[in-house]
């Protein structure tokens, strides 16, 4: 029951983030800040009270690790966010966060000194391919809707291409983190909910060098257009609407995936978590019309095709379809 529960927080929570931050991202492109500082801010105070019990309860981990590991975290969110400024698409946003696996490959190669097999290298070739495809057709738009001039038109491609430099430094620096906390966790034991409380708590006067931005953003979204709220009948900007659907999405979202971790092997929160992806990509393309060629089609079908093989899906499959007989006999 626990884990068709958390399946369904993570699909309703997430995909429902995705919504609620395009709709924003649309209206102010560069909310990136303020969105991030509500999301971290109302997971610290719920950790507060939930998880230190007001700040009574000693972490398990040293505070000095949690640093580490939340100025890399800090730096990810920020710059994940933050990159949407750069005429960076949704859809083109998710399906390079979706090229995670190359990063933590490529990093517990070069750290880890670990070693695969030969699927798992085929996979990783299939994602990157997928995002290369994906990357030049969005490439290519950038170019068509920037006709006006030819110099006009090379700012606009080299904007963009900042935004892609940014996601790319995001996906190696998220992947370093992985890492961390991977060896982290092997020391002192699994606390993934300290964590969470750690990871946004620790942050929250890093924001202080983005007060402006935040600032500004508060008082875009106080003059937006009023909308009464759904049940309670209250009346308010819609910008901080969205945003409050947007902080509790993201806040279920998490709580999901944390049971998930709790409930499941990591492979069925990794296709959980894929599978989330996709749909959310294809709900953004769909409600918001967002500009999918059949190129970007094919990209994001060999991403999705490389997760899969890397998470060997397939031979779970056919091992849950022979039964226990083989288990069995693999045993004896």
């Amino acid at each position: 029951m626990g884990t068709v529960f958390a399946i369904v927080l993570v699909f309703v929570g997430c995909c429902s983030n995705v919504v609620s931050l395009e709709l924003l991202v649309r209206e102010f492109p560069g909310c990136g800040n303020i969105v991030t500082f509500a999301q971290f801010a109302f997971i610290a105070l719920e950790g507060f009270i939930f998880e230190t019990n007001f700040g009574r309860k000693k972490p398990a981990i040293p505070v000095s690790n949690y640093v580490i590991m939340v100025t890399m975290f800090f730096t990810v969110s920020v710059i994940n966010n933050y990159a949407l400024n750069f005429n960076i698409a949704m859809p083109l946003h998710m399906i390079f966060r979706s090229g995670s696996l190359i990063a933590n490959m490529i990093l517990g190669i070069i750290i880890l000194k670990k070693r695969y097999s030969t699927s798992k290298y085929l996979s990783i070739a299939l994602v990157s391919a997928g995002i290369f495809i994906c990357t030049i057709m969005s490439a290519k738009q950038v170019n068509v809707a920037n006709e006006g001039s030819e110099e006009e038109g090379f700012y606009a491609f080299l904007h963009w291409l900042v935004g892609i430099a940014m996601l790319t430094f995001a996906l190696l620096m998220s992947a370093r983190m992985g890492i961390f906390q991977e060896t982290l966790y092997k020391q002192y034991g699994k606390h993934s909910k300290e964590a969470l409380f750690y990871n946004h708590c620790l942050p929250l006067p890093g924001f202080l060098l983005l007060s402006t931005n935040i600032y500004n953003h508060c008082v875009y979204f106080s003059q937006s257009t009023p909308a009464v709220v759904p049940v309670v009948g209250l009346t308010m900007p819609i910008m901080w609407l969205y945003l409050l659907i947007n902080v509790i999405t993201q806040y279920v979202c998490i709580r999901g995936v944390f049971i998930l971790t709790t409930e499941c092997a990591s492979l069925t929160v990794t296709l959980v978590v894929t599978l989330r992806k996709f749909l959310s990509l294809i709900f953004s393309i769909i409600y918001f019309q967002n500009p999918f060629t059949a190129w970007h089609w094919v990209g994001t079908a060999v991403v999705f095709l490389g997760t899969l093989l890397y998470t060997e899906v397939w031979s779970s499959v056919q091992t849950a379809l022979r039964g226990p007989d083989v288990k069995d006999k693999k045993a004896e």
